[in-house]
């Protein structure tokens, strides 16, 4: 790349810091959380019957949807809950819905849980838009430890009771071993196996949100570790790590897919890309499902995770209850029934959906700590204790916001 190109990045990238603020620290205004008040499970229950929750969520995970229709929907029914799941494209639909609802005094909103995490419940707890102080009441929290940090935090955001948890993610990024004769040991090597491989790599343009964790990845890579990027998001850290992640991102365009002129735009994509052998390398927050993909003949019996020695990102995802939702009852006994150890363990399955428990198997009953102990291995995905071993934590929410849009002006415009 050229000098002038460089510095033409660069000069956009400083022309952009005192937008980002405003970006991550104004898209919504502040107001006062509501909190539920505090009652026996037992009323909840009986205030639930009779009750609709119409739970808004990516609709474009179809085991996920598979999960929520025939899994956890007929398990709230047997409580008297109705549970009807509303596909969205992006989650960000959800939160301003219940935004646009908040504003205007709305009880009985069309919102009633939101499966959703960092940027998204940052924006909505900045404008007071979520039920707060009601995780306490669900019985099944016994089972998830408190000192977890994944859990007690969303992108370094305290939940507060806010937002439940449901499953935890690890990025991880996959290969075709038959095709990968030797595979990249860090990010870094995984930068130069690019560059030695023209058109055998891409990734979901941001802010698809694993498109979005890979350039978080880069920036921990290129930024010398996670120890040298500030987890909280400011002007004068975007200032002076964003051009440089920015540079070689730019640099790794030509020797992309394409030669970089396009991008996939959902992980859908990518992973197309990948059956069908276009590329040599996939991603995703959800590993464990990779093993049901080889075994329907989806993806390659040769597919394998690339553990990287610097570790990669982890983080977890949440059911929010809006403040604007005429069913709270409802919503808080489907996420309690979401959260508990027979629902974790369906959703584990890697035949159902394949995610990552939230639960601390120490606190499990013994019955259940055998179930997900048997849970199946194999030599596509290594454990979810090998694979997150040295997890990178997530930067918050404002870092987010500010690298999605810093990708879009100065990698995807040019």
């Amino acid at each position: 790349m050229s000098a002038r190109r460089h510095a033409d990045r660069r000069a956009r990238g400083t022309a952009l810091v005192a937008g980002l603020l405003a970006l991550t620290g104004c898209s919504a205004p502040a107001s006062e959380p509501t909190t539920a008040t505090a009652r026996d499970w037992e009323d909840v229950l009986a205030e639930a019957e009779g009750q609709t929750v119409r739970l808004w969520m990516y609709g474009g995970d179809d085991k996920g949807n598979a999960y929520v229709d025939d899994v956890l929907a007929p398990a709230a029914a047997e409580l008297g809950v109705t549970l009807e799941r509303v596909p969205i494209a992006d989650t960000g639909d959800a939160v301003n819905r219940v935004l646009s609802e908040r504003q205007a005094d709305v009880t009985d909103g069309e919102v009633d849980l939101v499966w959703l995490n960092g940027e998204n419940f940052a924006t909505g707890q900045q404008a007071g838009a979520w039920l707060c102080g009601w995780t306490s009441m669900l019985p099944s929290m016994e089972y998830v430890d408190p000192d977890d940090p994944l859990v007690s935090t969303d992108f370094g955001l305290d939940v507060a009771g806010c937002e439940a948890p449901w499953h935890k993610a690890q990025f991880a990024l996959v290969y075709d071993e038959a095709r990968v004769e030797d595979p990249p040991g860090s990010v870094e090597e995984l930068l130069a196996w690019i560059e030695e491989h023209p058109g055998r790599f891409t990734y979901p343009a941001p802010p698809d949100f694993t498109g979005s964790v890979f350039v978080r990845q880069v920036l921990y890579a290129v930024s010398g570790g996670v120890g040298e990027v500030p987890l909280e998001f400011s002007a004068e850290a975007y200032d002076e790590l964003a051009p440089e992640l920015f540079d070689r991102l730019a640099e790794l365009e030509p020797a992309l897919w394409r030669e970089g002129s396009s991008y996939p735009q959902e992980l859908g994509e990518l992973d197309q890309l990948y059956a069908d052998g276009q590329v040599d390398f996939t991603m995703t927050y959800g590993p464990a499902t990779l093993p049901d993909l080889v075994a329907e003949g989806t993806f390659p019996a040769t597919t394998r995770v690339l553990l990287v020695e610097d570790g990669t990102i982890g983080n977890a995802s949440f059911l929010a209850v809006p403040a604007t939702s005429g069913s709270q009852a409802g919503a808080m006994v489907v996420a309690d029934l979401a959260l508990s150890p027979e629902q974790q363990f369906q959703k584990a399955r890697p035949e159902v959906w394949g995610q990552y428990t939230v639960l601390d198997p120490q606190r499990l009953p013994g019955e259940f700590r055998e179930r997900f102990a048997g849970l199946p291995q194999s030599e596509v995905v290594p454990p979810y204790e090998e694979l997150s071993d040295g997890a990178d934590p997530e930067v918050d929410a404002g870092w987010v916001t500010a690298l999605d849009e810093g990708w879009r002006r100065q990698i995807a415009a040019g």
